[in-house]
């Protein structure tokens, strides 16, 4: 049975798990800090479709997407995978708000809790076989040959494997030391989950927010199966911190927030705020994600850099991955627009 390490217990990583274990490998996830205690558990969890049409990203999200709601199906969807109705609109601190254009239907939008569906597939990845355990990747291990044959931790445990996977999220930059692979950079989000209730519409909304003093904030809003709304519409480029833990928001950056929400819905001014959060997306250069074996590396493998769509294309990453390296090829997806170091 082939033993393959995994770098990273978000959504990725996650899914590479999951789908390792089913097709008959013993799946080592290493996490230094929690499953999902980044952007996995923290992002918007808005899926779409269709929305990647005319790039690369196209057949790997329509195949997510319909993965997407497989999944939910199969393992009972305790994420609350929610079709939703998704539109365009405007709105200013002065209260006017409008919707201008319908962006998705049921058919091809959908909403799901992303802390809740990145443990679930964890739990069935170990449920299949897989083993979570804790640690912080420092390096690689490799065999006389130079092929990688596991990781190094800061302990300076070796955890020896037949392949290894890198997907540690804008964490992946380090590994840009160990390997010969495109920089991954983080870009913070801010965002809040308030308590509004089940009886809030199945609508999402983007929403080109105007503040008083003139800014245009690019609103997000999402309600979830579980009756919370999910609320962002604040990035900042600053260094990703060593350890996950200690990502910290942008001064004013809830308040802001806050702020928005009283203005342009009613039902968002008085629901309590469960959270205030801020995470760093994986981000590149080229804005498109590294999934595929390192050329001239035998048994390294990256999958990461996903951006605002990490959420979405999870599932196909993940079955892409397993199928790469249990079977040679990934039998759904062309990989080759992703190539790790392009």
């Amino acid at each position: 049975m082939k033993r393959v390490i995994i770098c990273g217990g978000g959504v990725i990583g996650a899914a590479v798990a999951f789908y390792l274990s089913r097709g008959g490998a013993r799946a080592v996830v290493l996490e230094r800090h929690e499953v999902a205690g980044a952007a996995s558990g923290k992002s918007g969890g808005f899926l779409a479709r269709d929305w990647c049409r005319g790039s690369a990203l196209d057949p790997l999200a329509q195949r997510s997407f319909d993965l997407h709601a497989g999944l939910a199906e199969t393992l009972g969807n305790p994420w609350g995978h929610r079709r939703v109705e998704t539109w365009a609109g405007y709105a200013d601190a002065g209260g006017r708000v409008a919707r201008t254009q319908r962006l998705g239907s049921p058919r091809t939008t959908a909403v799901i809790e992303p802390r809740a569906f990145t443990t679930g597939l964890m739990r069935a990845a170990e449920a299949a076989g897989a083993e979570l355990r804790k640690g912080a990747v420092a390096g690689l291990a490799r065999n006389a040959h130079g092929a990688v044959a596991g990781v190094v931790l800061e302990s300076g445990e070796t955890i020896e494997g037949d392949a290894v996977v890198i997907a540690l999220g804008p964490w992946s930059l380090a590994a840009a030391s160990w390997l010969p692979i495109a920089p991954v950079y983080g870009m913070k989000g801010h965002s809040l989950v308030l308590e509004t209730g089940s009886g809030t519409p199945a609508e999402a909304l983007f929403l080109e927010y105007r503040e008083a003093g003139g800014e245009i904030l690019s609103a997000e809003i999402f309600p979830r199966a579980d009756g919370t709304t999910w609320v962002c519409a604040i990035s900042s480029a600053s260094t990703v911190p060593v350890d996950p833990a200690a990502v910290a928001p942008d001064a004013g950056a809830h308040e802001r927030l806050e702020a928005m929400c009283r203005v342009i819905l009613p039902a968002l001014a008085a629901a309590p705020v469960r959270a205030r959060q801020a995470c760093y997306r994986p981000v590149t250069e080229d804005g498109l994600p590294l999934i595929g074996a390192v050329p001239g590396v035998a048994n390294a493998f990256v999958a990461t850099g996903h951006s605002v769509w990490g959420m979405l294309n999870a599932p196909a990453t993940g079955e892409a991955m397993a199928q790469l390296i249990l079977d040679g090829r990934a039998a759904h997806i062309d990989l080759a627009p992703f190539a790790p170091a392009r």
